[in-house]
């Protein structure tokens, strides 16, 4: 067991927690939780770290699950210096990062067929200086219940490994591909090249989005929570959507924008 929080590991598992370029460098990230572990690709788990107590009433199933990965116990004062959270659960796990490639964030690494057997055709998020991890993981999330084949990220956005992303994407993380891209009006330049239709959530947007046919191939742009997309991106994009409002509301919040458009291009797909 290991029990002090001057263990070498410990503080490596500390620096993976802390900084994104401990992250960045290593290639990894961390996850906590035995449901996040439970979904964990099994090539990708580097560690495994338990407590005693998580250990005394853990299920014979996640048991085994603990022993494959041959889980290294610590004490209660470790898991807390190790976790990101102030209640630690007792089990965490360090994990390979991954590496997509721009092909594979557009045709859909996990794409499922429709009842038919026919391929959905391509939903892309493409996120501009997205800050709030909270915000970040939910799109993730929501994303993959509407039926996204992949996300692309501008520079700006945070850290898709940062702890807060990786606990609000509910295990997202493992299935949907994404990328960081240095010029995100060029892509969506190339997106639009490839046939794919790209929207702008824009209060400038002449029609509602839910006068549009999102049943072809499809990218939805969504900006800063603050500031919304850039003028280059917006420009960039084909068409501009507005999201209605009612009130004295006047901007709507990105994770919430980016549940609607992709949720509305996901009932259209349903027919």
């Amino acid at each position: 067991m290991i029990t002090s929080t001057n263990n070498e590991r410990v503080k490596k598992v500390v620096s993976y927690v802390e900084k994104s370029k401990a992250r960045r460098e290593d290639k990894v990230f961390v996850i906590e939780g035995m449901k996040m572990l439970r979904e964990a690709p099994v090539l990708q788990v580097r560690e495994v770290y338990i407590t005693e107590k998580f250990l005394d009433s853990a299920g014979e199933d996640d048991k085994e699950i603990l022993w494959r990965y041959g889980a290294e116990t610590v004490s209660d004062e470790v898991m807390k210096k190790m976790s990101d959270t102030q209640t630690p659960q007792g089990v965490l796990a360090v994990m390979s990062q991954y590496e997509y490639s721009m092909e594979e964030v557009l045709e859909g690494y996990n794409r499922e067929s429709d009842i038919e057997g026919k391929e959905s055709a391509p939903l892309i998020l493409v996120l501009e200086n997205i800050q709030d991890p909270g915000n970040l993981g939910t799109m993730l999330r929501s994303g993959e219940g509407a039926g996204v084949t992949g996300v692309i990220l501008s520079k700006g956005c945070a850290d898709i490994y940062n702890p807060k992303v990786i606990r609000s994407t509910m295990g997202s993380i493992f299935r949907m591909p994404f990328i960081y891209v240095e010029d995100l009006p060029g892509v969506v330049n190339d997106l639009d090249a490839k046939g794919i239709n790209t929207y702008a959530a824009h209060l400038k947007g002449q029609k509602n989005y839910d006068e549009f046919d999102y049943t072809g191939p499809t990218a939805f742009l969504i900006g800063n929570e603050g500031n919304g997309l850039t003028k280059e991106t917006a420009d960039a994009a084909a068409t501009y959507v507005l999201i209605p409002m009612k009130g004295e509301v006047e901007s709507m919040n990105a994770a919430t924008s980016s549940a609607i458009l992709t949720f509305e291009a996901s009932r259209q797909r349903r027919g």
